[in-house]
């Protein structure tokens, strides 16, 4: 663990994309247990910066360090500290949910990954689904899975991308709860994406918006709405998705 508390730190980020600077000295941090999302309208910047801090794409300038560990240096050992899922990744369909997660657990170097999976499916309340298989699944119920398998190791550091979009009520709750206790137990530093303000709002503690590849705003979601005169983050949304893009 870093002295600091800090599991995620990116500095100075910036990407050209032929005549587009899609991101522009981009900062970011996330400590140990928190909550933080990465918002933006589409074209702000904000695929781009995920694809750096996972070590997709090199960053023309700028770092990013994860427990520790300096990409693309040290990517291997960054990469064993985060997990990443997403709501749109599908999962196999001829597979029963306790193979598919023990197939993981396996691939992350679990000796015997049968209490973390017995963990993860208690803490996302569905142990009902382990002999499941995959196409019996609603997409609600792929997402709890899929949220499963990337903590299974235990990661340092948690990346979601868009994982409560077109969830049910009910379901989206078992993310929220299942996510606030995984952090405040493990210590787990989690970094959402989503285009769902109101989700953000009750579970993120911090959220950073980036606007024409820059960072405009990091903060608390209450402190960050009144920076901008605003209600609630669907209105700070609302209003930098309005703004043209500078140049």
């Amino acid at each position: 663990m870093r002295p600091d508390g800090v599991v995620l730190r990116a500095q100075g980020l910036t990407k050209q994309y032929r005549r587009v600077l899609a991101v522009d000295g981009v900062d970011i941090t996330v400590g140990t247990g928190e909550r933080v999302a990465l918002l933006g309208p589409n074209g702000a910047g904000k695929t781009t910066t995920l694809l750096m801090l996972l070590g997709v794409v090199t960053p023309d300038h700028g770092w990013v360090e994860i427990a520790g560990h300096r990409l693309p240096r040290e990517r291997s050992a960054a990469a064993a500290n985060v997990g990443f899922a997403a709501g749109y990744l599908p999962l196999p369909e001829r597979l029963r949910v306790s193979e598919f997660l023990r197939m993981f657990g396996h691939l992350y170097g679990l000796v015997d990954p049968e209490p973390q999976i017995r963990l993860g499916l208690e803490r996302f309340r569905i142990t009902e689904l382990a002999d499941a298989m995959g196409n019996e699944l609603s997409s609600g119920q792929r997402t709890l899975v899929g949220i499963i398998k990337a903590t299974l190791h235990r990661p340092r550091l948690l990346i979601l991308d868009e994982p409560t979009a077109s969830l049910d009520p009910d379901v989206a709750l078992r993310v929220r709860t299942g996510l606030a206790d995984l952090c405040a137990a493990d210590g787990t530093a989690l970094l959402v994406t989503s285009h769902d303000m109101v989700e953000v709002e009750r579970l993120c503690q911090r959220v950073v918006f980036i606007s024409s590849g820059r960072v405009v705003a990091d903060g608390a979601p209450a402190a960050v709405a009144a920076s901008f005169g605003r209600d609630d983050l669907e209105g700070v949304f609302l209003h930098l998705a309005s703004q043209p893009r500078e140049k």
